[in-house]
């Protein structure tokens, strides 16, 4: 499948299914449980660290017995053969998604999308796509000023962010995890073709936590971004299903404004 065919599909995906709840849980049965209130409505869920660490692929097993889409946020960064060789294992596993550091670099880039070009696609695979390669710029968690003291540039945050996507998508990787806040820069740079999921999306009147760049579900969506992952404003809501549905209400109502639609 090219990289085309594959970003095609991905936008088919009607507006509900472009939520990714985060199961940010410490086991395997907490998982369950949240998967359970969350009810078949939540069509794609985020298995990251914390879950990973904790039941490892049985997570992922665990979602794909249940048809979800699983969005594998382990964010590759290492050297290229074990970058792309962890690449293959999220194809493997049946992951609709699975994510890269881009400072991992374009050696590693390269590796891993080509690792995913070659890779069988698994029988558990939703619709036969394999997994979209997605380039974490910067995290959604950073400020500028953290991020000089990590990795001091002359670029400011939204100039690193753009030029980190440039070099994802240049070495083959199917789109991209920014902030909302980054997405008139990533869109800037490279227009609407690479698919970008959006982290630090918060419902208005929600708290923002430990997230510093943020903005809502609707203004997410109308500045560009594809899919959206929603963890704690769903997660820890007192009906998890309900504040579901509002979101994907919401998200509905700002594709449905869209002059693209």
């Amino acid at each position: 499948m090219t990289r085309d065919q594959l970003l095609s599909r991905l936008r088919d995906i009607p507006a509900a299914g472009r939520i990714i709840t985060a199961l940010d849980v410490p086991d395997l049965e907490a998982a369950r449980e949240m998967a359970a209130r969350l009810g078949p409505a939540a069509r794609c869920v985020k298995v990251g660290l914390e879950l990973f660490s904790a039941a490892g692929p049985e997570a992922v097993h665990l979602m794909r017995s249940q048809d979800r889409e699983v969005f594998l946020d382990l964010k590759f960064h290492d050297i290229p053969n074990t970058v792309a060789a962890a690449a293959a294992r999220a194809s493997a596993l049946g992951a609709s998604f699975c994510t890269v550091h881009a400072q991992a670099g374009r050696r590693a880039l390269t590796a891993a999308a080509e690792a995913l070009a070659a890779a069988p696609v698994a029988p558990t695979a939703p619709d036969g796509r394999r997994p979209a390669l997605l380039a974490v710029t910067v995290l959604t968690s950073l400020t500028a000023e953290e991020l000089q003291e990590t990795g001091p540039s002359p670029d400011s945050l939204t100039a690193r962010v753009a030029r980190l996507a440039r070099l994802a998508w240049d070495c083959g990787c199917d789109g991209l995890v920014c902030s909302p806040t980054d997405l008139p820069a990533v869109r800037a740079e490279l227009g609407g073709d690479p698919l970008v999921v959006t982290p630090g999306v918060r419902p208005a009147g929600s708290a923002a936590a430990d997230q510093r760049r943020v903005a809502t579900p609707a203004d997410a969506v109308a500045g560009g971004a594809d899919f959206l992952v929603i963890g704690r404003p769903i997660t820890r809501s007192e009906d998890p299903c309900r504040a579901l549905a509002a979101v994907a209400a919401e998200i509905q109502s700002a594709l449905s404004d869209s002059p693209e639609e």
